[in-house]
């Protein structure tokens, strides 16, 4: 066994120094099965930033051309291709009218100046400090408020160089844009928004931008989701951009379709208005006379309905034209406010007519010859006793002074029979009218306007659903 480890130790350190020998006619002629034997070390321990004695500089030429200028400079226009893969859309603004994304962007490119000798035919990665050394495109965002690149833990930049000197240059950025939204139709909308590239300082007769593969070249997360919106459609599209002063640029763009999630605002504006409307329905049930109960409830839902209002604008722009959600807001509060001046005409008329028969009483003020005559008002609340003092007094014996639609004058003439016979006469006399006080606009109100309010949500969501 000694013998045997010292023998392996003598052959492999034979061929350790036959496969390190200089090229060249003075190295030794390896044998097939000595050269597997070299390749095999070397594969296991091969490492370029060893055996390679110069700079990446150097390997790629940077100091030997001006990389200043475009490739193929003077020549055609350098395509450039770009690809984008959307990591996230961040949030979408309706107030500033603009939406935050998240993204990587790749660009392709051949630039024969990077063009370096090798058998493998491999390429060679790189950070951002090679990007600085030379020429990138100079691609930048139009219509865009912040942007930046993304430098946890180091800059989000990679550089990818092949043998034949294609380039891929990648970034991960977050970009705040402008969104021109519509919002004739808010809640019930949809919004498209685009995400523009464009060269800043190269026309299209020196780079020529386009989608490396089409609409292919656009790829989103699938966990990609919103709170308030529900992302249709993403795609890609690309024409010229023209300046004045400057000339024609490829300019690309990234659309994408944003539907509103509407389930949110019924909750939060559409019930409470609705429920607020059916509220001030309330008081037409509630007696005339009930003048605090009627004020206080109008009033209140005229607060509610403002205090709706006020909270919607706030989250949106003040854009000078009518919304959906001014439409259906703007009618319940009329019809809130319409419940109150309802109220005050019922008031009203009720205090005129009331007036009217005070003087009749006074110009009249004989029971028309009826004996021991005297007269009740009877306004629909009355209690039982009321009822029971009424008791045994005939129809004939009653003489109405002046029937009205909401109440009437009774003229009771006074009897002497005793409570018991008065008493029955009241379980059997179907005579006695006794009208509710309740004016006739308050019975019409509570037909017209619950059929009214309906009529309308059926237009307003057949026309904005």
């Amino acid at each position: 066994e000694p013998f045997c480890t010292a023998f392996y130790l003598v052959l492999f350190f034979l061929v350790r120094v036959g496969c390190r020998a200089p090229l060249g006619p003075q190295r030794p002629r390896q044998t097939d099965a000595v050269a597997v034997f070299c390749s095999h070390i070397y594969k296991k321990n091969h490492d370029v930033t060893k055996t390679w004695k110069g700079k990446t500089e150097q390997l790629l030429r940077v100091d030997d051309h001006d990389f200043t200028m475009r490739p193929a400079f003077g020549g055609p226009a350098i395509p450039v291709g770009v690809d984008v893969q959307v990591e996230s859309l961040d949030s979408i603004s309706e107030v500033d009218m603009d939406f935050t994304m998240t993204l990587y962007l790749r660009h392709y490119w051949k630039d024969e100046r990077l063009s370096f000798p090798s058998t493998t035919n491999k390429s060679m990665t790189f950070d951002g400090r090679l990007v600085k050394k030379i020429w990138v495109p100079d691609v930048f965002f139009v219509h865009s408020k912040r942007s930046f690149i993304h430098d946890t833990t180091t800059d989000n930049i990679m550089l990818r160089v092949f043998p034949d000197g294609h380039v891929l240059y990648s970034m991960r950025i977050t970009v705040t844009a402008m969104c021109n939204m519509d919002f004739s139709r808010f809640p019930l909308d949809s919004q498209t928004c685009s995400l523009e590239l464009e060269s800043y300082a190269y026309t299209d007769e020196d780079l020529m931008l386009y989608w490396k593969n089409g609409n292919e070249s656009l790829k989103t997360d699938e966990k990609i989701s919103l709170s308030q919106f529900l992302i249709q459609k993403f795609h890609t599209t690309s024409r010229l951009a023209f300046y004045s002063s400057t000339g024609w640029y490829n300019r690309l763009y990234i659309n994408f379709t944003l539907r509103r999630h509407i389930f949110f605002f019924l909750l939060q504006t559409y019930f409470p208005a609705t429920l607020m409307v059916m509220l001030s329905w309330v008081s037409f049930w509630i007696d005339r006379r009930a003048v605090p109960a009627r004020v206080s409830l109008g009033i209140t839902t005229v607060l509610t309905m403002s205090t709706i209002i006020t909270g919607v604008n706030a989250s949106m722009p003040r854009v000078s034209y009518i919304k959906a959600v001014d439409i259906y807001l703007w009618v319940s509060f009329v019809f809130v406010f319409l419940s109150v001046l309802e109220y005050a005409a019922v008031n009203y008329l009720t205090t005129v007519q009331e007036r009217k028969e005070r003087k009749l009483r006074e110009r009249f003020p004989c029971t028309c010859g009826i004996p021991h005559s005297k007269t009740m008002m009877l306004d629909g609340n009355y209690s039982e006793s009321d009822a029971n003092s009424l008791a045994g007094y005939t129809r004939n014996q009653m003489v109405p002074e002046e029937e009205k639609q909401e109440k009437m004058v009774v003229h009771l003439a006074m009897s002497n029979e005793s409570h018991s016979s008065r008493k029955r006469g009241l379980k059997g006399h179907v005579g006695l009218r006794i009208i509710q006080n309740s004016h006739a606009i308050d019975k019409y109100s509570r037909l017209i306007f619950p059929g009214t309010y309906i009529f309308f949500n059926l237009i307003y969501w057949s026309v904005f659903s």
